[in-house]
């Protein structure tokens, strides 16, 4: 495919791995990012432009954050942005001037951003349009589809929908499991779950996708903050594991924009592999970046 497009005109600036900014190429529900668990440059499709999430994670990154779901998406300017950015990384000079040689990859199309992307009602339509433009560029197949989820509307037929093609684009989903038991849950995410209906939700995310389990790991008030129910959580791990891609275990890389940033702690490599050891024995494989 020739470009039909002009190239990127925002101001120069090498992306880093600690640099997710959502308005770096002057769109409004596309950007880059150096993605440090997808090894490459990840296109984000940010559904929530007005930060607002049904959830509200204490180590959020995204400023200003309230509670609540999108506005409308407007789908023809999501496609003319997805179109305009894929032209300039594959037929342009995106990569040769913003990115460092040794992640100069397109790795995936990622569903995430500034909240939940399932809340949009127009989700199951942006993943159609996705694969469509990816179809275009002649990348489906070659770039991953991706939808990083919290999971917490998996219940609703359309987010199922939404999900069913993206796995069979093909993609695959990293659901978000920080916690297990109500009390953090509340205290980490700021939702009110139960144990039984986050693993039913899970259960049905991988019977419609490939899916990962991604967990943010981290200390609070100097000490891991599932400390208290981490045999839990391996127990929820252990339950779901020979359907499991994998656990993609991660730390706290840039700064919380919420409340209680003050309170929390990273972990290093070293504590984080103590963490990874105990789950790969249940035979999981575990992805471990501080």
């Amino acid at each position: 495919m020739k470009p039909t497009t002009k190239p990127l005109t925002q101001k120069i600036h090498r992306l880093t791995q600690h640099d997710h900014r959502r308005d770096s190429v002057g769109m409004t529900y596309v950007y880059p990012v150096i993605s440090r668990r997808a090894g490459g440059v990840s296109i984000g499709i940010n559904l929530n432009p007005n930060n607002a999430c049904n959830w509200q994670c204490v180590y959020c990154q995204v400023p200003n954050l309230t509670r609540g779901g999108p506005p409308p998406i407007d789908m023809a300017k999501l496609e003319r942005e997805l179109t305009l950015f894929l032209d300039d990384a594959v037929h342009g000079n995106f990569m040769q001037t913003r990115v460092d040689p040794d992640m100069r990859r397109l790795v995936d199309v990622a569903f995430s951003g500034n909240g939940e992307p399932t809340s949009a009602a127009e989700f199951p339509d942006a993943v159609s349009l996705a694969i469509t433009v990816l179809e275009r560029f002649g990348l489906r197949g070659k770039t991953l589809l991706r939808l990083i989820t919290n999971g917490s509307l998996l219940d609703r037929p359309k987010v199922q929908s939404g999900i069913a093609q993206l796995g069979d684009a093909p993609g695959e989903v990293w659901f978000k499991i920080d916690a297990v038991n109500s009390r953090d849950l509340a205290q980490i995410n700021g939702t009110r779950t139960s144990p039984d209906r986050l693993a039913r939700r899970l259960q049905r995310c991988f019977e419609f996708a490939p899916t990962w389990v991604q967990t943010c790991v981290f200390l609070r008030d100097g000490k891991l903050a599932i400390a208290d129910s981490w045999e839990d959580y391996l127990g929820l791990l252990a339950s779901a594991a020979p359907s499991l891609r994998g656990v993609h275990l991660y730390s706290l890389a840039r700064q919380s924009m919420q409340d209680e940033a003050s309170r929390l702690g990273q972990l290093d490599f070293a504590q984080m592999e103590k963490l990874a050891t105990q789950i790969r024995k249940l035979g999981l494989t575990v992805t471990v970046n501080p």
